[in-house]
């Protein structure tokens, strides 16, 4: 694993691809005030393809559509198969940028819809130290995409997103996560 400027990463860094990322997620992070507002949850997902055009954009709506699934990635893949009609986005070279490091549901969507590239902003630790919510186990998962041939960059704008997270805590929103007391 290479660490350039703070960025994780499971290649060697390509700046060209490090800023494109961070133009896409600086957007999203933009964005993620206007979508918490509606009522979304506070991460999101856009998907391109290899030229750079927006397939999809999706928010978290777990809470608004009561269904604990509905996390920004996995809204984004499900939408991303439903305009291309397939379950198998392989064949068609795409990226997700989403303002959070996956959690251990979206990495296995991640991982079984065919996307090629992740790029996250903030890490599940800052997330789960800002937020509560749980981000799940997640051993070596970056070695394990890389072995998948899954290219990902993390760790990027993370003071953007860090602060679209403490805005969500000022305004009392629900942090959702199953009670197990």
């Amino acid at each position: 694993m290479r660490n350039t400027d703070n960025i994780i990463a499971n290649e060697k860094i390509d700046a060209r691809k490090l800023r494109r990322a961070k133009k896409i997620i600086t957007e999203l992070y933009d964005e993620l005030p206007n979508y918490i507002a509606r009522g979304h949850g506070p991460f999101l997902a856009a998907i391109y393809d290899a030229d750079g055009k927006q397939i999809v954009r999706a928010a978290n709506s777990v809470v608004s559509m009561n269904c604990s699934h509905n996390h920004a990635e996995m809204n984004a893949i499900r939408d991303a198969e439903e305009l291309l009609h397939t379950y198998d986005l392989s064949g068609h070279n795409l990226s997700l940028y989403v303002t959070a490091e996956p959690c251990i549901m979206c990495l296995g969507g991640i991982m079984w819809s065919g996307i090629r590239d992740v790029y996250f902003g903030v890490t599940s630790g800052v997330v789960e130290s800002i937020t509560g919510f749980d981000e799940g186990f997640k051993p070596n998962w970056l070695n394990e995409f890389k072995r998948r041939n899954i290219t990902v960059y993390g760790n990027i704008e993370p003071e953007h997103g860090e602060s679209v997270l403490r805005d969500y805590m000022t305004q009392n929103r629900i942090v959702y996560k199953p009670q197990r007391d």
